[in-house]
């Protein structure tokens, strides 16, 4: 099957449908960085890096008479934009979300996967209608019908507890059943995977250490390390952050489950400026160390400050992140590792962060094409 991938990042849930068997001839994609990464990692497809609002002539990106298109997938940003200021910025009608209908309204596809975070089912908008219910109008006004699946990539085989919320809708002409249609999780053992089983067998080093490309240390130690290392012949993307003496001196006095928040005060951030004076702020949910032996909590787009290695004094590598996201080890990611905050293109974290993990993107595929398939039977 054909599908077309819109705000496609870096490309975790494309990745995710051609491991199910899809062809993706069309991926659009306004980030630059982002964008490299998914050309390289997706020779086949055409890519066009722009701001989807300006694409106009639809036909003239992929015409409709030489290829069919069976499905449109994607993750559009939900925050409204305001084009006159009396828009109500929490309505969906004025943000990038209706991009991604006209493209369904366009192509006529059977079927279409839009992500997005677990807010979106309690955001309401200025009248106090609920966001859910007016994107599910506007998609039944389009001619399909649509179902909300909220799915746990943990329970498809990613070492990460992560909870998104997908519309997936198929047009009015072809039935829907929920119960057949529901992507089914799936694990490489009896048990969900762990830290420890995603990402130990990764070179050793500490901060500021590492190199573009390296060697494997070791032979894979389960499943789920043989199976992300297939069509790899090296480590990629797995250079750590440069960290002062004092910072990874914090990080020796956080123990698993617990974050800089929990340090004593002599260990806790300084001023800038002013190495001598508490700075005061202090954030739960930065350099949090957690449990080895448990799948990881969400990666978040900051996951470079999110999180302090398991057993190492030092923040996560992206092929880390990228481990812990199920992206294969062969897919090596572009752009700057970090930007800083006045830099407007994504970096190699944001990318990793930002995407859908593959491996849920591939149950949710298997499901859609086993429901067609058993639809024509």
């Amino acid at each position: 099957m054909n599908i077309i991938d819109l705000f496609a990042g870096c490309g975790g849930l494309s990745t995710g449908f051609e491991m199910a068997g899809y062809k993706i001839p069309l991926a659009v994609e306004k980030d630059e960085w982002a964008s490299e990464t998914y050309m390289k990692n997706h020779s086949s497809t055409k890519v066009v890096t722009a701001d989807i609002t300006q694409l106009q002539e639809l036909n003239a990106l992929l015409p409709r008479k030489n290829t069919k298109i069976d499905g449109i997938i994607g993750g559009p940003p939900c925050q409204g934009f305001s084009l006159s200021g009396n828009r109500d910025k929490k309505d969906p009608r004025n943000s990038l979300f209706m991009e991604f209908v006209r493209f369904v309204k366009y192509f006529q596809p059977n079927f279409f996967v839009m992500e997005n975070v677990t807010g979106i089912l309690s955001m309401q908008t200025k009248s106090g209608q609920l966001v859910k219910d007016v994107i599910l109008n506007e998609y039944n006004a389009a001619g399909y019908n649509v179902e909300i699946f909220i799915l746990n990539a943990a329970e498809f085989g990613v070492p990460q507890s992560r909870i998104r919320v997908f519309f997936i809708g198929l047009r009015n002409d072809i039935p829907y059943d929920r119960d057949s249609l529901e992507p089914k999780g799936y694990l490489f053992g009896d048990e969900q995977i762990t830290i420890e089983q995603a990402i130990m067998d990764l070179p050793l080093i500490y901060a500021g250490e590492g190199v573009e490309s390296a060697e494997y240390p070791c032979d894979p130690q389960n499943e789920y390390q043989k199976w992300i290392r297939e069509g790899s012949d090296a480590v990629y993307n797995h250079i750590a952050m440069k960290h002062t003496a004092r910072l990874v001196e914090r990080f020796s006095h956080i123990k698993c489950g617990q974050s800089v928040a929990d340090v004593a005060r002599e260990y806790q951030q300084r001023q800038r400026g002013a190495a001598d004076k508490i700075s005061g702020k202090v954030y739960s949910q930065n350099n949090m160390r957690p449990y080895p032996d448990r799948p990881s909590p969400t990666i978040p787009a900051s996951f470079q400050s999110n999180f302090v290695h398991p057993h190492i004094n030092r923040n996560y590598t992206a092929r880390e992140g990228a481990r812990l996201q199920s992206f294969p080890d062969k897919y090596i990611f572009y752009g700057k590792r970090t930007t800083m905050s006045w830099e407007k293109n994504i970096s190699q974290y944001q990318q990793i962060g930002n995407a859908v993990p593959p491996l849920l993107a591939k149950g949710i595929a298997e499901s859609i094409k086993k429901y067609f398939k058993n639809k024509k039977q």
